[in-house]
This record gives structure tokens, C-alpha cells and sequence, in this order.
């Protein structure tokens, strides 16, 4: 099992440079990011885990930024974000910067999708939070044609780009109805996720991994109906807390990568968490 981590840089954190190194150095799968452009102080939305909303919020680095200098001081590292707002940018100015950051790594890149949970942080963006699923969902396709091999124009419902010459390109080749890097969508466990999943990506990123051993089945099955390939299917666990058990139970459920969560801290004791998880590669 692949096993790589996420964790929230800040300006108060271990740097990326220092982070990536150490990961490549020691055998680790990957590196994944996320992303908050900024939390409004008036917010009335809820901290999804409960209690007061974490520090490291409001202080996250621009992941493709931090992922640009990751991929600069390794070679194979995997690089990755946990989750890209797609609703809250601009599409075409997002398919610039992931097929560049994906084209100068040698197609390391990525791309995990998600919708957010902080109503306000959407609103200042523009996105009426009712929509912010089909805003996304419209979005990437206006990417795929930006990255099309042939300039290929997109009408979309909220958005649209002519047919233009685009490059560089993304690595990886157009496979099924997925077109870019490989694409993971993360969220809770539901009908229209697991719609959009077999649409447009290549797979799943669960936050915490709980519940797929009921879950996975019914993904599996939607998947299928959307006549994908079974064997191309991914599902990546996301900000886990490992345990031995546990990666036993996500290998036997054919999961092939595991992204551990590590502490938004300083290099003495981000390098000492990455010693303890040393254990499961």
C-alpha cells in the first residue's frame, strides 16, 4: 500500500521545501495540500468536526504554490491537493496552473475536487452555495476542454471558452470520460458524489475512510452502471489517523493508497510524527 500524508502548511508550519525532501528521503507516496483562500471572522457557518474552527484555517499556503516548490526539490514524490475548491476559481486560469504544475513535475500532480463547507469563504467568491456542485462540476468540464488535445470549444450553464490552442497539456492521457490529471473527488458518501465520480474522475477521496465497507459496494456498483472500467476505479482515504488494523482493513477492500494526516507544526515535530509512520510503508 502507497502510503502518503497531507497536512495544513502555514506560515507557521514546517516548510514545503524542508517537508518534501524529508518525505521522498524516507520512501513516503506523497504529498497532499488543502486549500482555503481566506475564513471570514463574521461566520456563521459550523466548524464540520464540532468546536472552534482550528488556527490553521485561515493561515494555509496557496497549495499550488507550496506543491510548485515540492515538485522543484524532488523527483518522484506524488503531488497532490486535498481538495481544490474548483466553484471558488476562475476555470481557465485553474486548468493553466494545474496542467503547468502537472507538466514541469514529470505528471505527479493530483487533482482532488471538492465543494467546501464554509458558506461565507464561497459567498465572497461569487458562488451561490445551492449551486457550488454543479458550478464545479461545470468547471472541470470547461477544463477537460482546455486540455483536449485538439482546441475544443465548451458551452457550459455557467461558463464557456472558445476553442483555443492551450498548452502545456497534462500528462496523462484522455482515459474513458476523464480528461487531466488523475482526478479524486472527496465528500461524504452519497447518490449524487458518487454520480459525479463516475462522470468525471477517476475516483474517491473519503475523508477520515469511515464507512467503505458498506459504501464501497454501492460506489462500485454506480461506477459500473456509468460503464467504467471496474480495475480503474480509485478510492484514496484521506487525513487518516493510522492504525495497523485499519490499513489491514483498507488493503482488504483492494485499496491501494492511504493519505495519513499530519500535525499543522513545526519541523521537529512534523519529521517526529513522519518517523512513527515510518512504520507502515
Amino acid at each position: 500500500m502507497r502510503i502518503a500524508v497531507t497536512i495544513f502548511l502555514t506560515d507557521e508550519t514546517i516548510a514545503p521545501v524542508r517537508l518534501a525532501r524529508e518525505l521522498e528521503a524516507r520512501g513516503f507516496a506523497g504529498l497532499y495540500l488543502p486549500e482555503h483562500t481566506h475564513i471570514p471572522v463574521e461566520r456563521t457557518t459550523p466548524y464540520p468536526a464540532g468546536g472552534d474552527l482550528p488556527r490553521e484555517y485561515g493561515r494555509t499556503l496557496d497549495p499550488f504554490v507550496a506543491l510548485g516548490q515540492a515538485a522543484a526539490v524532488t523527483e518522484s514524490l506524488g503531488l497532490g491537493t486535498g481538495i481544490t475548491l474548483v466553484a471558488q476559481h476562475d476555470p481557465i486560469d485553474l486548468a493553466k496552473q494545474i496542467a503547468t504544475l502537472d507538466h514541469l513535475s514529470g505528471g505527479r500532480f493530483t487533482l482532488g475536487v471538492g465543494f467546501g463547507w464554509n458558506v461565507e469563504e464561497a459567498a465572497d467568491h461569487g458562488v451561490r452555495w445551492r449551486d457550488r456542485r454543479e458550478l464545479g462540476r461545470d468547471r472541470m468540464a470547461l477544463m477537460r476542454a482546455l486540455w483536449a488535445d485538439e482546441p475544443t470549444a465548451y458551452e457550459g450553464e455557467f461558463g464557456s471558452v472558445r476553442a483555443s490552442s492551450a498548452y502545456p497539456k497534462p500528462v496523462q492521457k484522455p482515459r474513458g470520460p476523464v480528461t487531466g490529471p488523475r482526478t479524486l473527488i472527496g465528500g461524504a458518501a452519497g447518490p449524487k458524489l458518487f454520480a459525479h465520480i463516475a462522470e468525471y474522475a477517476d475516483g474517491w477521496l473519503p475523508i477520515g475512510g469511515r464507512g467503505l465497507t458498506e459504501s464501497l459496494p454501492v460506489l462500485r456498483g454506480v461506477w459500473a452502471d456509468a460503464g467504467r472500467d471496474p480495475a480503474a476505479l480509485k478510492v484514496v482515504p484521506y487525513a487518516v489517523l493510522p492504525a495497523p488494523g485499519k490499513l489491514a482493513h483498507y488493503a482488504e477492500l483492494g485499496i491501494e493508497e492511504v493519505v495519513l494526516q499530519l500535525p499543522p507544526a513545526g519541523e521537529t515535530e512534523v519529521l517526529g510524527v513522519l518517523d512513527a509512520y515510518a512504520e507502515y510503508l
